[in-house]
Order: C-alpha cells, then structure tokens, then sequence
C-alpha cells in the first residue's frame, strides 16, 4: 500500500458516519511546546512535606518556588 493509498483511506474512514468514533479522536493531553523534564533531584524531608501540606498542585508551587529563587520569572 503507498503513503497515497493509505491516506485516501483514511481520510475515507474519517467521513464515513459508520466508522468506529475514535477513529478521528485524539486522546491524550496535547504535547506541550516547552515540555518539563523529569530529573531526580534529592531535598530534605522537611521541605518536601511542607510543599505537599500545602495540598494538590505541589510540584507546581515547588517549580514556582524554584523559579521565583533562580530569577526567571
């Protein structure tokens, strides 16, 4: 099958009342445009527990926190 043939298909199946409903959704959160990145990254305790008190949304306040600190805001 050519890159042609695959996509008139698929373009097909996208109109076609019958076809299955998540055939044209896209799941997922979209992609961001500046993604975060995953580290490890060792703190005290104490610092952690008082960021994770504060409730849900955490890790945001802490990136806040930690861009407030090195001036990037």
């Amino acid at each position: 099958m050519t890159v042609e043939e695959d996509a008139a298909i698929t373009a097909a199946a996208r109109t076609d009342p019958d076809a299955q409903p998540n055939l044209a959704a896209k799941r997922g959160r979209p992609r961001s445009e500046q993604p975060k990145v995953a580290i490890l990254l060792r703190l005290d305790p104490d610092i952690v527990e008082s960021f994770k008190r504060s409730g849900a949304g955490w890790q945001t306040r802490m990136n806040a926190a930690l861009r407030k600190a090195a001036d990037l805001d």
